[in-house]
């Protein structure tokens, strides 16, 4: 049996954004394309990731005492560069799956940019990991 590769599983092309995005085109972005993670580069380089997480908890709380637009003004200020996490774990498509795994599990994340060198090639996910279990991917 042959081990399984990051490039194997991974999501090649992922969706990318600018840290200068506004945060809810950023959020519109996801919510169209079906995803939970955007990487975030400066065009040459990943310099962040954004997930749904960081763009929900970012968003007021239904109990604010803000109008409706107080809050409209507030978020569209708000930038990915904002609400991004900066220190992001990267892995090589040649490495293990097993291995990207188990980083993902020890540092509690759900996504890895895949580069080679400084370029980004993919995403892997904890989506990609369940289609090869559930057997909707050829890779297994």
């Amino acid at each position: 049996m042959r081990t399984l590769r990051v490039r194997d599983l991974m999501s090649e092309k992922p969706i990318t954004v600018h840290p200068d995005t506004q945060m809810l085109e950023a959020r519109q972005r996801m919510l169209e394309a079906r995803i939970r993670h955007l990487i975030v580069t400066d065009d040459t380089r990943v310099v962040g990731i954004v997930t749904d997480r960081d763009i929900r908890l970012n968003l007021p709380s239904p109990a604010t005492s803000l109008s409706v637009w107080e809050m409209n003004f507030l978020l569209a200020k708000l930038t990915v560069r904002d609400v991004m996490t900066r220190a992001v774990m990267l892995v090589d498509p040649k490495r293990s799956a097993a291995e990207a795994a188990q980083i993902m599990l020890m540092h509690k994340i759900s996504a890895l940019p895949v580069t080679e060198g400084e370029r980004l090639v993919g995403i892997i996910t904890e989506s990609d990991f369940v289609r090869v279990v559930a057997g909707l991917d050829g890779a297994a």
